[in-house]
């Protein structure tokens, strides 16, 4: 990688067309705050919900914004071609350019704006085209992640199920799962669009919430066990921060829990026996590598306790970064400061991005 006394530009992206674009803008404003202006330069680039691009003011570039206010960053401002935006800072000097592709669920966290990136040849933060797009997708995660051997909770996928066959639906989830069970879109994050299931005639109201995400549903058997999720950090050698276990006030962890209210409760350091934690910190990082994440992630796990032990839930990518989230709060509860994390999250997409091979000729010599 090149040495260069010129400043970083970091160009932080959020927003998006996504039913997690609120949740991307507040994680923007907390990030943004983060960054240390001494060391980097700092653009924002705001995807509106109905795909426009614009350059946003950064609200914290001459200290007018209170970085402890619980903001929302506005994705509203100058039109601007992504393309040419990006193109104009990768060319304009020496100094490194990194994108904080800080977006949440499709059309952000499913490779979609990391191929865009790769087009580019911008050094992003966070997974590539094929961990984001593997990872995004939680019938195939869980495929790929039983076939490395890690236990999962039983399962159904359906594509683009017809609820004219709903009695044929209820009848293999009864056989297969039974009830309770929860309903989901296999594309979409922070709980959105996920309903319990506690008897079969509230199936097709669950079925449609989530049809209205994602053509493709999952339905799950209901675990009873402990929710514990695991934050990792790396690229080839990542590393696992001990577990932390979310208490949900609501009837499962929902978008309200996550975001809204916060009346859910976390402790950091789980409360588990050492072998455990140990065991769950392996696991988390076999579903990264799996799965061929980089970067960051938040592995959640099930801890069935007396039963099947620890069952693996989903792995997301860019995990929330606001100040109820778990991503920031595991890895600062091990000492490394918020601004840090940032930090260290840049450094490794400059890694990623200096150890990638192109070679466009047909031979090697």
């Amino acid at each position: 990688m090149t040495v260069t006394n010129l400043r970083t530009r970091v160009v932080v992206v959020f927003g998006g067309q996504s039913a997690e674009h609120d949740v991307s803008c507040t994680t923007a404003w907390h990030v943004t705050s983060a960054i240390d202006r001494a060391t980097y330069d700092v653009s924002l680039l705001g995807i509106t919900r109905d795909g426009l691009w614009n350059v946003v003011s950064d609200p914290f570039e001459n200290q007018t914004a209170d970085a402890s206010d619980a903001g929302l960053l506005s994705p509203e401002g100058l039109p601007s071609n992504p393309f040419e935006f990006l193109n104009h800072l990768n060319n304009a000097s020496n100094a490194p350019i990194v994108v904080l592709p800080m977006l949440h669920g499709p059309l952000g966290e499913d490779g979609t704006i990391q191929g865009l990136l790769e087009v580019i040849d911008v050094p992003y933060v966070g997974s590539g085209v094929l961990g984001s797009a593997a990872a995004m997708d939680k019938s195939f995660a869980k495929t790929m992640i039983t076939a490395a051997g890690i236990a999962a909770p039983r399962h159904i996928t359906m594509k683009n199920p017809v609820l004219t066959d709903l009695t044929d639906i209820g009848d293999r989830v009864a056989d297969e799962l039974g009830f309770p069970c929860f309903v989901k879109p296999a594309n979409m994050g922070s709980s959105v669009g996920v309903s319990r299931v506690d008897q079969p005639e509230l199936l097709s109201a669950a079925i449609s919430e989530a049809l209205s995400f994602d053509s493709t549903i999952l339905i799950e058997e209901a675990i009873h066990g402990r929710e514990i999720e695991v934050a990792i950090l790396g690229n080839d050698d990542p590393i696992a921060f001990a577990p932390g276990e979310v208490i949900p006030a609501d009837a499962f962890y929902s978008y309200a829990d996550k975001y809204l209210d916060g009346n859910s409760t976390v402790q950091i350091p789980a409360d588990l026996p050492p072998h455990v934690a140990d065991n769950m910190c392996e696991l988390a990082i076999k579903a990264f590598e799996t799965l061929g994440c980089s970067g960051l992630a938040r592995c959640d796990f099930f801890y069935e306790e007396p039963g099947r032990g620890i069952l693996f839930n989903e792995i997301n990518t860019m995990p929330g970064f606001t100040p109820i989230s778990m991503y920031p709060k595991m890895v600062t509860a091990s000492g490394m400061s918020y601004s840090s994390l940032v930090d260290r999250l840049i450094e490794l997409a400059l890694e990623r991005h200096s150890a990638r091979v192109r070679n466009t000729s047909r031979s090697a010599t």
